[in-house]
This record gives C-alpha cells, structure tokens and sequence, in this order.
C-alpha cells in the first residue's frame, strides 16, 4: 500500500478529538538536525494510513531512498506486524506506530542482535519519564505496563533487517486505546495503566531521543553491551528474570525453567529442573509465575 501522507488525509482526522494527529512539523523541527554536529535523526515524515511502517522503510532503504536516521510513522497502520509473525492492529491514532532506520557501519554484525534490546531499553526508560508510568521488558522486547494489578503489553518491537547495511527498527506503542478497543486481553495502553499524559508528540520526541542516546552510547562502546551499560540496565528493567518461564521454540519444543539471566549476546538463560543452564536466542516465552 502506498503511504498517503498526513497532511492530505481523509475527513476522519478530527473525528475523535481526543486523539488528534501528530504535528509532523513541530516533530521535525524538534529532532532532525543537520549539519556536521547534527544528531542522529535526518528526516521525519508522518503518513495518514499505511500497511506496515517497518515494510516501507525497509523499501526505501534498500532502494538507497532514506538514508540512516530516517523516522516513518503511521497515524494507523492496517498491516502491522509484531514478532513471530503476528498481527498488530489498533485504531487510528490510538498509539505511535513507526520505524527507524539504523547502519551500524563499523559495529560487528554478531553484536546487531543487541538492536531490538536496545530499542527497548530506550522506549521503555522514555515511557516511564515522560508518561510517569512503570514500564518494564518482557524478553526479548514487549513493554510492560501494569493495568488494574495485572501485567499488560503495551507495546512491542520488530527489527528487520535493511540490504546488508542496514536495520529497521519498528516500534508500536498503545497509548489511548480503551478497554473496549483491546486486541486481546492481555493487552493495555498508557492511557489504562494512568499514565500522566496521553499527547502523542512528546511521548514520540522522547522515544526517539532516549534511543539516540542509547544508539551512541552502544556505538561509541563498539557495540558491545557490557561496556556501553546496555546489558546491566536491560537486566535491570526485565520483568522475566527471576521467573519461572516457558519458552515455545521454533519447531514445536518448550523449555521451562526459572530466567537466571541475559547473556553477552542478548539470549535469555533458563536454569532448568535438570540443573542444566539452557541460553535461549528466538521463541516466545511465557511468564509462568511472578518473581
């Protein structure tokens, strides 16, 4: 689908005035900067409607049509996808839904794998300080949000891979929807879990701020986790450490076991009943018990 852009959208734009759209101006303004100090960020564009942000941009970046530091957001996406293939759907302006463009040039490929980790650290850290709601990590990526005393996911994260030089790093985050309005039940918005405020615009600017400071700092260390301070604040802010979890792998197995750690390369260590330390790089995982 091709994007429509937000400035020439549909006569639906104000139809819920609680949720108007994203000021794509301001938004630029605030975080794209150019010239040789200039940040991380080089061009943001807003669209009215689009299938998925994540498979745009990945376009673009494969036609050497967006150059590193590009931000792609949907007012609403109607194709989004989630991790293992799942579907990501929510009303309009209801959440933030978009994607970055990042070439780690120099960083060792077998250190990318930190990427989704590292965008959730700064998402979630962005969305405690700005929204003023505890927001904590789900392995390896879904952000936390504590709704009625139960935990929800709020939001979640998708990397994928650019050609050979480039990652895009999808982010969807629920910010207004009502209970009514939720995909499935365990899902949650900041709105439900109280956050102190739903605007759009500076929850976007400090996501996106929070994960160019972490981008540089990641970078700066060469990419490794421990000494750019990535591994030790991803552990600290894991809700599935400490638990006894069950991770459903490719091809049908399990594993259960009680999450002992993250490993130097981003997988999550369960210390099974066999007293076997198993590491575990791709699956789902479910919390079986709290901490």
């Amino acid at each position: 689908m091709t994007p429509r852009d937000a400035s020439d959208a549909n006569d639906n734009r104000w139809s819920d005035l609680g949720r108007p759209p994203l000021n794509a101006t301001a938004l630029r303004r605030a975080l794209v900067r150019e010239g040789a100090d200039g940040g991380l960020w080089s061009d943001l564009q807003v669209v009215a409607a689009t299938g998925s942000t994540n498979s745009d941009l990945v376009e673009l970046a494969v036609s050497g049509k967006a150059d590193e530091g590009a931000v792609l957001v949907a007012e609403e996406q109607n194709s989004g996808r989630g991790r293992l293939d799942r579907r990501w759907t929510a009303p309009a302006r209801s959440g933030l839904f978009f994607s970055v463009l990042l070439r780690p040039a120099g960083i060792p490929v077998e250190r990318w794998g930190w990427l989704p980790l590292l965008s959730g650290v700064a998402a979630a850290t962005a969305l405690s300080r700005v929204a003023g709601v505890d927001t904590a990590l789900k392995w390896p990526n879904d952000l936390l949000v504590t709704v009625d005393g139960e935990e929800r996911k709020a939001g979640g994260i998708l990397a994928e891979r650019a050609g050979t030089d480039g990652v895009v790093v999808g982010i969807g985050i629920n910010v207004t929807l009502r209970a009514d309005e939720l995909p499935v039940p365990g899902a949650g918005s900041l709105a439900l879990a109280g956050a102190t405020t739903t605007d759009r615009d500076p929850v976007l600017r400090a996501v996106l701020r929070s994960l160019e400071q972490w981008y540089e700092k990641w970078r700066a260390a060469d990419g490794d986790p421990a000494a750019s301070g990535l591994q030790e604040t991803y552990a600290a802010g894991c809700a599935t450490l400490g638990r006894v979890v069950r991770a459903e792998l490719p091809g049908g197995r399990s594993i259960t076991g009680e999450a002992v750690a993250v490993d130097g390369d981003g997988r999550l260590v369960l210390a099974t009943e066999e007293g076997v330390q198993q590491p575990v790089g791709a699956g789902d995982i479910v919390h079986l018990r709290p901490a």
